[in-house]
Parts: C-alpha cells; sequence; structure tokens
C-alpha cells in the first residue's frame, strides 16, 4: 500500500505542500519571545534605550545610571530594583511593578505608568514632567511630593501630569 501511495503523493501533494508551507509560515504571527530575566544583576549604566522589554524580570538589580529611554517595559517587574539617577524617560511602564524600587534623581519625564504598581516605590528627586500616572496608587507622602513638581502633558496618552496624580 506504500508503494502505491508514494507516487501520488509526489505528484499531487509535494507540490501543494511545497507551495502552501512557507506562505502559511509567513503568515503565522511571530512566537512570543520568553520574558527576558535579570533578577539580581548589577547592571550598572547598561543600555536598553528603545529595547522591547515586555514582561522582563529586574527585581532586586541594581540599574544605576542605566538607559531605558524609549524603551517597552509593559508588565516589566522592577521590584527593589535600584534605578538611581536612571533614565526611563519616554518608556512605557504599563501594568509594571515597581513597589519596594529606588528611584533617586530618575528621569521618568513622558513615560507611561499607566496602572503601575508603586505602591512602596521611593521618589526621591525625580523628574515627572509630562509622565502618566493614571490609575497608580501611592502613599499620600509620596503623592505629595510628586504633586509638587508635577507638570506637562504626556505626549502619547495626551494627559496632563497632575490630572493622572489627582493633584488637588
Amino acid at each position: 500500500m506504500g508503494r502505491l501511495l508514494r507516487p501520488l503523493f509526489k505528484r499531487l501533494l509535494m507540490p501543494v505542500l511545497t507551495l502552501w508551507l512557507p506562505a502559511a509560515l509567513l503568515l503565522m504571527p511571530p512566537a512570543a519571545q520568553a520574558a527576558m530575566d535579570y533578577a539580581k544583576q548589577v547592571l550598572i549604566g547598561h543600555d536598553f534605550a528603545g529595547v522591547d522589554l515586555r514582561g522582563a524580570t529586574f527585581n532586586l538589580t541594581n540599574l544605576r545610571e542605566a538607559d531605558f529611554h524609549g524603551a517597552d517595559l509593559r508588565g516589566a517587574s522592577l521590584f527593589g530594583a535600584k534605578l538611581q539617577d536612571a533614565d526611563l524617560s519616554g518608556t512605557d511602564l504599563t501594568d509594571a511593578t515597581l513597589d519596594s524600587a529606588v528611584l533617586d534623581g530618575t528621569d521618568l519625564r513622558n513615560a507611561v505608568l499607566e496602572n503601575a504598581f508603586a505602591f512602596n516605590t521611593r521618589f526621591n528627586n525625580v523628574l515627572i514632567e509630562g509622565a502618566d500616572f493614571t490609575n497608580v496608587p501611592f502613599r499620600g507622602d509620596v503623592l505629595k511630593t510628586l504633586c509638587a513638581s508635577a507638570s506637562g502633558t504626556n505626549p502619547v496618552t495626551g494627559r496632563n501630569t497632575r490630572d493622572t496624580l489627582e493633584c488637588g
């Protein structure tokens, strides 16, 4: 039976598969990239500018002076990360976890932090002009500090920084 089907397969099905399979592969969505795990590393001054880091893990990572400007950090976890003097300007931190992170001298200008979790995050001397903090919970003392320097409108979402912080 196998000998009878082989010629039929070669003549009829092989040309169809030869044409169809490459076309089908081109139409398939790219495989989901596995999220990178940078947890507990020392990445001082590392350049992540413009990089797709969706879902990446930076828990307890030293990212002092790291450059993330324009990076996609949606859903990333930066729990306890050290982000002193880091450039996060223009980043998308939607749904990111920043709890217990240290942001001191950090540039968050024009960043989108919508739905990020940052309740126990330390914000000192941060640049937040144009940042969007929609639905981000803050402790009262942190909110007071951020509202004191809040200004600008986010170029991506069109939201006013003071409004997203719900400053009075």
